[in-house]
């Protein structure tokens, strides 16, 4: 547990090193609104300045993770402080090191273009946008897109994945979809998509003075 140099706890219990999936996902979680936020200002404001930290970040974080500890890495550890009181879901750490050393490969990239080249062009958005899309799936729905890659690289299958996808067999009643939920479902969207127009004509409300003062 104290080595430096480490990816994963060995535990006897297991027999591959494991990670905590829910500070995991709570870091997924801080990156994403980072990510988010930095993304969003660089594409409708053309505000690059967050986005260029926001990529140091994520480098550095993810080069930590992949070289050095996970346990050091700050995006984790804020995870670990949000989730610690919460019961450890350990899985898998080599599908974890795969999918992030992918991530990592995709900051060094995108370093070298915004710091290196200057840019801020199409290629650096995509990328962005595919890191934020990663992160969504992680901590949203627990779906880590680069841990199910591993089995297509590696002989040795993944063990231990989250919700213990590799090993289920059949799907417990709970987790089954019925036609009525799918109907619920459509008539929602039904009735969102027939309502989009009538909401969108509706008068825009006035904006408060200290608002529109600060945006003029």
């Amino acid at each position: 547990m104290g080595k430096l140099f480490q990816f994963g706890e060995r535990m006897e219990e297991y027999a591959v090193p494991v990670l905590n999936e829910r500070e995991a996902r709570a870091g997924a979680g801080i990156l994403f609104v980072a990510a988010l936020i930095a993304f969003l200002q660089a594409f409708q404001l053309g505000s690059f300045t967050p986005m260029r930290m926001v990529v140091l970040a994520f480098f550095l974080d993810f080069a930590i993770r992949v070289l050095v500890n996970p346990r050091f890495a700050p995006s984790l550890v804020l995870g670990r402080l949000l989730v610690g009181n919460q019961e450890p879901e350990y899985v898998g750490a080599p599908q974890k090191r795969f999918a992030w050393a992918l991530g990592l490969g995709i900051a060094t990239v995108v370093m070298f273009l915004v710091f290196g080249l200057n840019s801020a062009g199409p290629v650096v958005l995509a990328a962005c946008l595919v890191c934020i899309v990663l992160m969504f799936f992680e901590t949203a729905f627990g779906i880590c897109i680069g841990c199910k890659m591993y089995n297509m690289f590696f002989k040795e299958r993944a063990q231990l994945c989250p919700g213990g996808v590799c090993s289920i067999q059949r799907k417990e009643p709970i987790t089954r979809v019925r036609p009525a939920h799918v109907l619920v479902l459509a008539g929602f969207i039904a009735v969102l998509a027939v309502s989009a127009p009538i909401v969108a004509g509706l008068e825009q409300p006035e904006r408060l003075a200290a608002v529109a003062a600060l945006s003029e």
